[in-house]
C-alpha cells in the first residue's frame, strides 16, 4: 500500500505554469466555453504573477501529494484604490483549486490557512475573495461573511 504524503508549500517560480492551469481549470468550472479562453492565457497568467510578486506581495502555495501538485491557491495584497490608513488593508485570495478526485478532503482549507496566515503576517487586516457556488461552503467554515460588495452586469 502506497503512503499518501500531503505537503502544503510555497509555491516556487517553476510552479506558476501549474497555478496558471488550475487558474484555467477554474474558468473552464465556472462554465465558460473553451473558444472564450485567451489564446495568450498561460503568458498572460505568468506575467500577472511576475508584476504581483514584485508590486504586490503576491506568494502561491501548492498542495503536493506524493511530490505531484493536487491543488494551489494565491494571495496578494489588494490595492484597487489609494489606501490611507495604515490600520486597514486588505489581501486578495484567488485562484484556489484542487483537482476534483482530490476535493472535500481538506486540502483547500489547507491552502487556504496558509493564505491567510502569509497576508495577516504581511500587515493585511482583512482578506478579500470572490467565490464560487461551490466555494461558499469552504469560505463561510473559514470565518468569511458576504460583504457590501455590489456588482452590475455592463455586457
Amino acid at each position: 500500500m502506497t503512503r499518501r504524503i500531503l505537503t502544503i508549500r510555497e509555491a516556487i517560480k517553476h510552479d506558476e505554469v501549474i497555478i496558471a492551469e488550475h487558474l484555467c481549470q477554474i474558468t473552464y468550472e465556472l462554465g465558460f466555453p473553451p473558444t472564450s479562453i485567451r489564446q495568450d492565457w498561460l503568458e498572460k497568467t505568468i506575467h500577472f504573477i511576475d508584476r504581483a510578486r514584485r508590486e504586490l506581495r503576491y506568494k502561491g502555495f501548492v498542495a503536493e501529494l506524493n511530490d505531484r501538485i493536487i491543488g494551489s491557491a494565491s494571495c496578494q495584497i489588494l490595492e484597487l484604490y489609494p489606501m490611507v490608513s495604515d490600520q486597514y488593508q486588505k489581501g486578495y485570495i484567488w485562484g484556489v483549486y484542487v483537482e476534483p478526485s482530490y476535493r472535500r478532503q481538506g486540502i483547500a482549507t489547507k491552502l487556504m490557512q496558509k493564505a491567510m496566515i502569509y497576508l495577516k503576517e504581511i500587515g493585511c487586516t482583512k482578506a478579500v475573495l470572490h467565490a464560487s457556488e461551490q466555494g461558499k461552503l469552504l469560505y463561510s467554515g473559514l470565518g468569511y461573511t458576504e460583504s457590501n460588495e455590489m456588482v452590475v452586469s455592463l455586457a
